[in-house]
This record gives C-alpha cells, structure tokens and sequence, in this order.
C-alpha cells in the first residue's frame, strides 16, 4: 500500500463527545458507515456529535473491490432498529440525521420499507432534516417509489466511479442503473438528489468530466468528489493521490457543467458535511 500523503492523514480524536457518541450507539446496537468503511473523518465527526447510520446490518450482499463492508450472508433485519435510529436522532440532538445502508439484494424490495421506516420513526421524535444514501434497487421503480413516498429531504445514491472502471469497482452494479435511479427520483419527486465519486483508481480528467456531465443530465443538484484511499491490500489499488491544485481544478470543473453545490478535497466523502452542502442549496 502507497503511503498517504501528508493532507490525507487526519488525527485520532478522544474525548467526552466522541465517547458519548460511541455509547448511544452501543446502547442501541447501531452500526455507522464511520465505522464500517473505515472512513478517515470519523474521529471529526463524532467530535460534532454526529454520525452516518448504517441500517439493515453490517453485512453487504454486493462485493465492491473499493469498500470494507464485508459480503456475505446477512442476517434477517432487525424491525426495531428504525425506532433505534430515530432514537439516537433524538439524544445526539441532530438537525440533520443520514441514514445509507448495505445493499441487501437478498429483499424483495432491497430494503427501500425499512429505509422509509426510519425516516417516519425519526419525523415522529424529531424535526431534523433526513439525507438517505440508498444503493440502487436494480432499479426496480416500486421500490424507488417507496423511497420517494418517504419524503426524505436529499436522496443521495453515488455513482462512485466513471464509467470504464465501473465494473472493475462494483462488479455486480451498473453504471446506467445508477444514473435512471438519480433520473428517476428527480423526475418524480421535489425532492434533491445528490451523488458523489471517488477517483484515484485510474481514470482520467476527460472520464471525470464525462461522468459529472452525467450527473448534471440526470438532475443531481448535489456533488462530491473525493480521493480513493485502499482500506487493505485485497482491495483496488490507488493508481494516483490528486494535488490540491487538481482539487481546485475539479471545482472549477464542476461550476461549468452546471452543479451549484459541490463539496470537493481529498477526504471529501458523499455524507461529509452534508447539513453544510444542504444549507447552501437552500440559500
């Protein structure tokens, strides 16, 4: 594994708030995408007594070679874990609650009631705003559809990587799929989409350019983009660590195409900050 460079590398951060925060968690058996992918702003935002719930299990049906979810067999959903998560809603005092999940192609509906669940159990506790991070469903619209009659303020779904790597990087997905589930939301709700990507794995500024176009065409009102960081030796390898000036340039990329509201830097990942990006949409 290549070292990071040094505006990759984030410190541990322990104190009172980051332990409360762990312990809510605990007491409700919660799991956090913080967690379970290894993310590198962890420590930051349990400091800000917030995390990204990870709901129906810590076990993926999917094997993305870029994520450290493990896959295998999940367990059954747990049906109380809805009032769960509205639960450390309520006690971490969140305005803003994301909620993503493992892929569970093992459901009829891949999860999208359990994902509306949440949201109706945090609305009834609390007046924070919702951001869901769903995979794609297959694309299967009555499942989107129950997604949408959730009413979630953001819908995020990430295309995570451009085209030509796709199928490398997530194997059992689509590039296209994930696109028509972004087309789809937008065209048939009000509610904001948002999507993100990570490079570092050997694409190139023109396959970026071309993917964000794709974005924009499906209607994404929100954007990410952050660098590919190998969780293991058995996952993709990093083929490039982008500079800061190539940051700025991806910005000023994303401003032409047309995205108003983007959040990109090297440890930008899709639910980081995310109040802040919802926020500035709003005006």
């Amino acid at each position: 594994m290549q070292r990071l460079p040094e505006y990759l590398k984030r410190p541990i951060i322990d104190t009172e708030k980051t332990k409360f925060v762990r312990r809510i968690l605990k007491t409700k058996c919660l799991n956090t995408v913080c967690e379970g992918a290894r993310c590198p702003n962890k420590s930051e935002c349990y400091s800000k007594n917030t995390a990204t719930f990870l709901i129906m299990g810590n076990i993926c049906t999917r094997n993305c070679r870029y994520c450290n979810i493990s896959p295998a067999r999940p367990l059954p959903l747990d049906l109380e874990e809805p009032k769960h998560v509205a639960e450390a809603v309520k006690e971490l005092g969140l305005k803003y609650a994301v909620i993503t999940s493992v892929t569970r192609d093992d459901l009829p509906d891949g999860g999208a009631m359990h994902f509306k669940n949440c949201v109706d159990e945090i609305r009834k506790l609390t007046d924070a705003q919702i951001e869901i991070l769903t995979p794609d469903f297959k694309g299967d619209t009555d499942s989107l559809n129950v997604i949408i009659s959730a009413r979630s303020d953001v819908f995020n779904h990430n295309i995570e990587t451009v085209k030509s790597i796709f199928k490398t990087a997530r194997p059992q997905g689509n590039y296209q799929t994930s696109l028509d589930v972004l087309d789809y939301i937008k065209k048939n709700s009000s509610i904001i989409t948002k999507s993100g990507l990570m490079i570092g794995l050997g694409e190139t500024i023109e396959e970026i350019e071309e993917t964000l176009i794709d974005l924009r065409q499906a209607g994404v009102d929100i954007l990410t983009i952050g660098q590919y960081i190998q969780p293991s030796k058995a996952h993709l390898e990093v083929k490039k660590y982008y500079t800061l000036d190539e940051y700025e340039e991806l910005k000023t990329m994303a401003g032409r195409i047309g995205f108003k509201i983007f959040h990109i830097g090297p440890l930008v990942r899709s639910s980081y900050e995310a109040k802040l990006s919802f926020d500035r949409l709003l005006g």
